[in-house]
């Protein structure tokens, strides 16, 4: 079992930035995939971003260009650096890791969230 703890959300202004991160901890040499979810009230998760061991990511269009994850594999940290938030990007942000790439969102663990919440 892989424990997961997350930091960094909070409140930012429009055009503001923050950085989230996430440790893993517990079974962490079964990681292959790192990534975040994020849930605005009333809608499913949706993939934000995630990150392979070998450094390839994925985006979702909305946050192309503004964010960026990357991970410290000697730390069993994943990062995503949030630029230029709208208050669209106000959600419950969810760090999740797989064993597999073909599993990842589906099956592994999840952090209990970090709250995110861009003011206008």
């Amino acid at each position: 079992q892989v424990q997961l703890v997350e930091s960094g959300g909070g409140l930012v202004q429009a055009g503001g930035s923050l950085r989230l991160s996430c440790a893993a901890s517990g079974s962490i040499s079964s990681i292959s995939v790192m990534g975040w979810y994020r849930q605005l009230p009333g809608k499913q998760r949706d993939l934000v971003a995630s990150i392979t061991r070998d450094g390839t990511t994925t985006y979702a269009d909305s946050v192309k260009g503004r964010f960026t994850i990357s991970r410290d594999n000697t730390k069993n940290t994943v990062y995503l650096q949030m630029n230029s938030l709208t208050p669209h990007d106000t959600a419950v942000y969810y760090c999740t890791v797989s064993r597999y790439t073909f599993t990842f969102g589906r099956s592994g663990s999840w952090g209990q969230g970090t709250q995110v919440t861009v003011s206008s």
